[in-house]
């Protein structure tokens, strides 16, 4: 199998987008998650892909000979982890940016910091773009141009892709200049002016014959030190085998809305070996996008009770005394028919990071944050990176899916 790995280039240590305190993550989740359960949000999932991609106005690239490329294999990029968000670098229109990965957008868009310097592949659609995020938002001006995914050193390139130019962008700092989108669902008029879709980055690499499958393999790694530092991987096209244990568990999305508009799963989350009832089969979603675990309130309460854990008024997280820590047990999160297993040190914020962001440095926080609705709602939980860090997804456009599979960090020590 062909395989392209690019080391990224490294930036100097920084705490990710505008997070200066563990409340304020909280609250930027919250923010997030809200947004995902607004009665207008633009459905990003693979079930709507196939809906839209049959109207008139969506693009689909041309490459001007009438024929398909052939396709290729998977292609791996390793990617930054920027202490609270996931970045990897990407040059459009001839310049590096520092976009962060998002799994639950799907515009592609730069300028948040870094000013846009156009190359003579990039043009104006003059088309305006306006995009919120709950925990962000940007207004600006579509371009079509060459993006490189992965920096200077990569071969995903892509030609005539569609990319947004910032104006103005909110909720965007400490390096991030803008996001990739790998949401798998195109543009919709909401976002680009009088354009119902447009096809997304994950689109293009298939259509341009750069990737044979639809899909994204994900690999991070927990975080361990405040900075940036080359520790996730993602592969598009396939699965990379090295990055897993076991078999991948490949679940349907969730016909349950709102999740359903995004990488929506159905699962239970147990406590324990007794398996005390934390959260009843239910749907949710993955997101890269989101810190932390997300949980309806009545879970959050049932996981406080069970932990024994106190709200820390100053960082908005629980927190564990050090016999709380020692007596804490697994959850069990089923997905299909498999359990994965979220271990006690996985539940734990880094303490390498508690100084960082406001919190006491001897600290025992957990990772996990009340969505503020009981569940029943259709989606009550978001697995966010902290959760992402200790296994591999697969987001599969194609097969309509979303695949989940052990790591050799699933049962790291590293708190």
């Amino acid at each position: 199998m062909s395989r392209v790995v690019v080391n990224s280039i490294p930036i100097a240590p920084q705490l990710a987008a505008d997070v200066d305190n563990l409340r304020n993550l909280v609250e930027k989740d919250l923010r997030r998650a809200r947004k995902h359960l607004s009665p207008d949000t633009i459905a990003h999932g693979p079930r709507a892909i196939h809906e839209v991609r049959n109207k008139d106005n969506h693009r689909h690239h041309e490459d001007g000979s009438g024929s398909t490329p052939t396709p290729a294999s998977g292609k791996a990029i390793t990617v930054d982890d920027a202490t609270v968000t996931y970045m990897m670098p990407c040059i459009i229109g001839g310049s590096e940016y520092s976009l962060l990965i998002d799994t639950g957008s799907s515009n592609t868009w730069c300028g948040a910091n870094k000013k846009f310097e156009p190359d003579s592949s990039c043009e104006s659609t003059r088309k305006s773009v306006n995009v919120s995020y709950g925990s962000g938002s940007f207004t600006g001006t579509e371009y079509t141009g060459t993006i490189i995914l992965g920096g200077k050193d990569s071969t995903l390139k892509l030609d005539k892709q569609s990319f947004a130019v910032a104006s103005r962008a909110q909720g965007f700092g400490g390096g991030m200049d803008g996001i990739l989108g790998i949401g798998p669902v195109d543009l919709t008029s909401s976002t680009v002016e009088g354009m119902s879709s447009i096809p997304t980055v994950t689109d293009n690499l298939h259509d341009q014959g750069l990737i044979k499958t639809e899909c994204i393999g994900i690999s991070y790694n927990p975080t361990q030190s405040n900075g940036t530092m080359a520790n996730g991987e993602l592969m598009f096209g396939e699965v990379d085998q090295s990055k897993i244990t076991g078999d991948v568990t490949y679940v349907p999305i969730t016909s349950t809305s709102p999740a359903s508009k995004y990488w929506g799963i159905d699962q239970e989350i147990t406590y324990g070996s007794s398996e005390k009832m934390i959260l009843k089969q239910t749907a949710g979603i993955v997101d890269t996008g989101t810190t932390l675990i997300m949980i309806s309130d009545d879970a959050f309460q049932a996981y406080q009770e069970a932990t024994g854990a106190t709200m820390d008024q100053a960082t908005g997280l629980l927190k564990l005394t050090n016999q709380q820590l020692k007596n804490l047990q697994s959850l069990n999160y089923k997905i299909g028919d498999t359990t994965f297993e979220l271990t006690p040190n996985a539940q734990i914020w880094p303490r390498s990071l508690n100084n960082a962001l406001g919190g006491d440095a001897d600290s025992n926080y957990t990772v996990f944050a009340s969505m503020g609705q009981i569940s029943g709602i259709g989606l009550d939980f978001i697995n966010g990176f902290t959760w992402l860090q200790r296994f591999y997804s697969v987001y599969d456009v194609t097969n309509q899916r979303v695949g989940i599979a052990n790591t050799a960090n699933t049962n790291a020590e590293t708190n």
